[in-house]
C-alpha cells in the first residue's frame, strides 16, 4: 500500500499545472466535487480491490479543501505552496486509511491528517530552534496565536483565562509568549554589512586553536606516543617488525597475501605475526 500511495503522490504532481501557484489554486478549485454515493464507491474501490485510480479521484477531488485549509497557516511566514503539498500527503494518509463504513465524508475524516502534517512542517521551519517540543507546547503554539487579540503582552487576567481555555498552566501560556515574540538572532553578519558594532553568535565561539595550554599538550601527546611507538618497533624480531610497518605505517599498504608470497608462507600465518607483533606492542608501549 505503501508503494500505491507513492505512485499516488507521483501521479498527483505530474497532473497539476506546472509554473504559478495561482493556476494550481485555480485548477484544483474547477475539480468538481463527489458526491456522497461516489465518494462512498470509490472509496471502497481503493479499500477492497486497491484500485489506484480511485484513490487519485478521491484525492484530486479534495485537493481544494487542502488549499484552503493551509490558506490558514500562512501567518506563520511559510511559503502558501509548501504549506499546501505538505496537506497534500496528509490528504493521501487520510485516502490511504479512510473506510467508507464509518459512516462520514472524507473530508472530516481527512482534516486531521492534513492539519496534522501541515502543523509539523511549521514546526519544523518556523523558526531555527524549536519553539514547541512537548505535546502542551504544541497546542500553544498554535492556539495562542489565535487566542491573543492584539499584538500587546498578555495581561495576568488574559494568561490565567487562556491558560483555562486550553488547560495548561499560566506559566506555559507565558513562556510560550515569550517564544512567540522572539526572533531568531542571525548566526553571521551578511557579507555586506557595515556596523562595526554588530555582534552575532559567530562572535563569540571560541576558536579550536586559541587555547595555547591545548596546542602544547596535544603536541607532547604526539611526540610522546610518537616516540613509544618507535621504541616498541625496536622490540620485535625483524620479520615481525616488517610485518607491522608494511601493514600500518607504510604510504602504500601491503595485504595478507602479498606478504605470504614475500615471505613463502600462508596468509593465515602472516596474521598470525601481525596479531602477535601488535599485542607486544601494546605491552610495549604501556609499560
Amino acid at each position: 500500500m505503501t508503494t500505491a500511495v507513492a505512485k499516488l503522490n507521483n501521479d498527483l504532481i505530474l497532473a497539476g499545472p506546472v509554473g504559478s501557484l495561482d493556476a494550481y489554486i485555480q485548477a484544483v478549485g474547477s475539480i468538481p466535487v463527489l458526491s456522497k454515493e461516489d465518494e462512498q464507491a470509490l472509496a471502497m474501490r481503493f479499500r477492497d480491490d486497491g484500485d489506484l485510480d480511485a484513490a487519485r479521484e478521491l484525492v484530486m477531488a479534495h485537493l481544494r479543501f487542502v488549499v484552503h485549509i493551509a490558506k490558514g497557516y500562512t501567518g506563520y511566514g511559510l511559503p502558501l505552496g509548501d504549506l499546501i503539498q505538505e496537506g497534500n500527503v496528509g490528504l493521501m494518509k487520510a485516502v490511504k486509511r479512510f473506510d467508507p463504513e464509518y459512516g462520514v465524508r472524507l473530508v472530516s475524516f481527512a482534516v486531521h491528517w492534513i492539519r496534522a502534517e501541515i502543523h509539523e512542517f511549521v514546526l519544523r521551519n518556523w523558526r531555527i530552534v524549536k519553539v514547541a517540543t512537548t505535546k502542551a507546547q504544541r497546542k500553544l503554539f498554535f492556539n495562542l496565536r489565535k487566542a491573543k487579540k492584539s499584538l500587546a503582552w498578555l495581561s495576568h487576567d488574559e494568561t490565567e483565562a487562556v491558560a483555562r481555555d486550553l488547560g495548561v498552566s499560566p506559566r506555559e501560556v507565558t513562556e510560550m509568549e515569550r517564544r512567540l515574540s522572539a526572533r531568531d538572532a542571525i548566526f553571521d553578519p551578511a557579507p555586506d554589512a557595515d556596523d562595526d558594532h554588530t555582534f552575532t553568535p559567530a562572535a563569540y565561539l571560541p576558536s579550536p586553536e586559541a587555547d595555547p595550554a591545548t596546542l602544547v599538550e596535544n603536541a607532547d601527546w604526539t611526540d610522546d606516543a610518537s616516540e613509544r611507538m618507535a621504541a616498541a618497533l625496536t622490540t620485535l624480531d625483524e620479520r615481525s617488525r616488517d610485518i607491522v610497518e608494511s601493514r600500518w605505517l607504510s604510504d602504500k599498504k601491503q595485504t595478507l597475501h602479498e606478504l605470504a608470497d614475500q615471505y613463502g608462507v600462508s596468509a593465515e600465518r602472516i596474521r598470525q605475526i601481525e596479531a602477535n607483533a601488535m599485542k607486544k606492542l601494546r605491552l610495549a608501549m604501556t609499560a
